[in-house]
């Protein structure tokens, strides 16, 4: 095997929207594990339990994850065979085995999320019928069916099904035309956000799963007249459940544009029916925030990372504009969304490297080489071995204006303050409760 690491400069690559910067092959995953998966996402359903249906390899990972995260008593496994293969017992595996740790439990949940593997869909398992069965056997129960596919990335990934199905136990009821929603994020926003702030300062009440406390306000997140998603990852979910619940649905995408936020606070409140004042006074916090930053971090080389904004190339043009000095993107493709902001920058700036986030030969990043560099992201840190980083995955909560204030701060902070990196990024999900601090 040829131990290069995969990069290019950005003006070598010719990439559409959406297609890879690099040929697809043998992967090789960092220990950066800050990023949440499908066992943490589901844990955010209260009052669930959630029981995998898988073989052994791929289970030790999601047993791992809910023990790590104190929740080893909300999840359960079946474990598949091979002969379970050939011998036609695949659907009575999944009833069977589902109904004796239900009958096992000490307390009877109100939903439960069943989650197939890739072995299933290769048999073509009738998981609609086992489903059935189950609901059948225990009506005072929920169940939705979920999946861990990975092989499937190609078309819906694990990730936006998941966050599908997150809302998928919602039942269409009467709508309160004072309710708003915000779905599909795993980390919550900021209450200084502009966006929880429009919404909530104008007289609307905002509810969001991170806020249920039980299984009964989660079934409420249905009385919403209008969601709103803001990850790209979360926009299918948002559509799917509006059309289901015939509710509304808006897609504010979180972004690094001025004029392109602007645009999102202004068609919330044309949907609220509510006067739009303007948001001068946060957009000029943003401009100082971000001079400011740049008085202390200066021409340090700056790493970011995919995993720590959707708009990754537009956080790097933003950055690029005030004067940063950005140098290095660890990223596999320009999303549509994020693609006029790779065109500007692989314009004006051409030189600036980008590095396969996934690719096998990552495995030998020459992390020593680089020197001082401050990172934005997890894998960014791991990848260019530094201990001087932003601790974000997923936006980490932030959100327009309020949020690159926050950022910048967040930016600073990693400049002047070093990070136990190892002990960090090996976290499973970011911001959820982990057994290794008390190590």
């Amino acid at each position: 095997m040829l131990k290069v690491c995969p990069k290019k400069n950005i003006s070598e690559i010719t990439s559409e929207a959406g297609k890879g910067f690099f040929e697809s092959g043998l992967e090789y995953n960092p220990p950066a594990r800050g990023v949440w998966n499908i066992v943490h996402t589901g844990m955010l359903i209260p009052e669930a339990h959630q029981i995998f249906v898988c073989a052994r390899g791929c289970l030790r990972g999601v047993i791992l994850t809910a023990a790590e995260m104190h929740a080893a008593d909300r999840l359960s496994w079946v474990s598949v065979e091979e002969e379970n293969m050939y011998d036609g017992t695949l659907e009575s595996d999944v009833v069977d085995g589902v109904s004796e740790i239900i009958d096992g439990l000490e307390k009877r949940p109100r939903a439960v999320l069943v989650f197939l593997s890739c072995i299933h869909l290769f048999a073509g398992c009738d998981f609609e019928a086992a489903l059935d069965e189950l609901r059948g056997r225990y009506p005072d129960i929920d169940f939705t069916d979920c999946y861990m596919t990975p092989t499937m990335r190609t078309t819906v990934s694990p990730d936006v099904k998941m966050r599908i199905q997150l809302y998928s136990l919602l039942e269409k009821r009467e709508v309160n035309k004072r309710a708003v929603g915000i779905l599909g994020n795993d980390i919550p926003l900021e209450e200084e956000s502009e966006l929880v702030r429009i919404i909530k300062d104008n007289g609307f009440e905002l509810k969001t799963i991170h806020n249920c406390k039980n299984y009964d306000q989660y079934k409420a997140l249905s009385e919403c007249f209008l969601n709103i998603t803001f990850l790209p990852a979360a926009k299918l979910s948002g559509e799917i459940l509006s059309k289901r619940l015939e509710t509304e649905h808006l897609y504010l995408p979180s972004c690094f544009d001025f004029d392109e936020l602007d645009s999102n606070y202004k068609t919330l409140c044309e949907k609220l029916d509510v006067d739009f004042s303007g948001v001068e006074k946060e957009r000029k916090a943003a401009k100082q925030a971000l001079k400011k930053a740049f008085s202390v971090v200066g021409d340090t080389p700056i790493a970011i990372d995919f995993a720590a904004f959707a708009r990754v190339f537009g956080l790097a043009r933003l950055l690029l504009e005030h004067g940063f000095n950005v140098k290095y993107i660890v990223a596999a493709s320009a999303e549509q969304e994020d693609h006029e902001d790779f065109c500007y920058i692989k314009e004006k700036y051409p030189d600036i490297e980008i590095y396969s986030p996934v690719n096998v030969n990552m495995l030998y990043m020459p992390q020593t080489e680089k020197g001082n560099v401050l990172a934005v992201g997890q894998k960014a840190a791991y990848y260019f071995a530094t201990d001087n980083f932003v601790n974000i995955v997923s936006e980490g909560g932030l959100y327009g204006y309020h949020g690159i204030v926050r950022f910048c701060e967040m930016l600073t902070d990693a400049f002047l303050n070093k990070k136990d990196r190892k002990r960090i990024i090996q976290h499973k999900g970011f911001g959820c409760d982990s057994c290794i601090d008390e190590v």
